[in-house]
């Protein structure tokens, strides 16, 4: 049995609308931020989609101590909460350290757990611990390391600390070195999760998941595929898209090799609303 998420004013989950979750990979400035945030939530108004805005206020994981890292945690926070209010959505973040929990729940309605730990249980308590106390959800990215049926694990340790506001993301699997694959097999396994109080709804995260791991002192990508897989995953009945977006994804501090450029965003929004609708009335929803 399916269960939803909620997200501020957004539930995510089995019968909802389709939900995006979106913005710059790194928070770069507040005025990029919410012009960034602006144009995407008013492409998801026109195409009848949820928006939930995304930036990171710290990039923990680089290729090379010499990256941009981010804002840091209190100015990134201020401001990553002030364009959610500003655009009137409910706002995510991801969280690297447990210390981060609890003042990410002060003032973000969606806590993200990165793939690479998605299985640190310190981080994952505290989150459920935060999350539990102020109302917010958390949103756990699937390892690159793990089968879908293994996150069941992370789901458990969140329930444990008192949180069942879940949602999981897919991002890709390993496959050999410098090369990511989309299991779309894995991806209806974990959406028929077996889970106390039902299924999590999922998420499919369209940029992370053209990744190039391995290309040097960053990250390589093949970000012209990304419309491919964000028709597929929707057309495979996922509850929400993430993806990172940026004006001019060459000059961004972070992820400059996945990210869609902001002007093709509203369009392929569209076209996975049309494939979202088509998808619901065939399954007679």
């Amino acid at each position: 049995m399916p269960r939803e998420c909620k997200v501020g004013q957004v539930s995510i989950g089995a019968g909802r609308p389709l939900a995006v979750i979106a913005g710059p990979c790194v928070l770069e400035s507040p005025e990029m931020g919410l012009a960034i945030g602006r144009r995407v939530r008013d492409a998801c108004e026109q195409s009848g989609l949820s928006y939930v805005f995304k930036a990171s206020f710290d990039k923990a994981n680089r290729s090379s101590i010499r990256s941009a890292r981010g804002p840091g945690l209190k100015r990134g926070l201020e401001w990553i909460a002030k364009i959610g209010e500003s655009l009137g959505v409910p706002v995510t973040t991801d969280i690297h350290e447990p210390a981060h929990a609890s003042p990410a729940a002060g003032c973000i309605d969606l806590l993200q757990i990165p793939a690479f730990l998605c299985r640190q249980t310190d981080l994952l308590c505290a989150a459920g611990e935060a999350a539990a106390a102020r109302g917010r959800g958390v949103n756990v990215k699937k390892g690159q390391f793990l089968s879908p049926h293994e996150m069941s694990g992370p789901v458990r340790k969140l329930a444990e600390s008192g949180c069942a506001n879940v949602m999981l993301t897919e991002r890709g699997t390993t496959f050999g070195y410098g090369r990511l694959i989309n299991d779309f097999l894995g991806l209806g396994d974990m959406m028929d999760l077996k889970a106390e109080g039902g299924s999590p709804p999922v998420c499919f995260d369209v940029t992370h998941s053209t990744q190039l791991p391995g290309a040097g002192e960053t990250t390589g990508g093949r970000p012209d595929r990304a419309p491919l897989l964000a028709a597929a995953a929707t057309a495979a009945g996922v509850h929400a898209l993430f993806l990172e977006t940026h004006p001019d994804p060459r000059a961004a501090m972070s992820d400059a090799s996945t990210m869609l450029p902001l002007e093709i965003v509203p369009a392929l929004l569209a076209r996975v609303a049309r494939i979202h609708r088509a998808a619901r009335e065939g399954a007679g929803s």
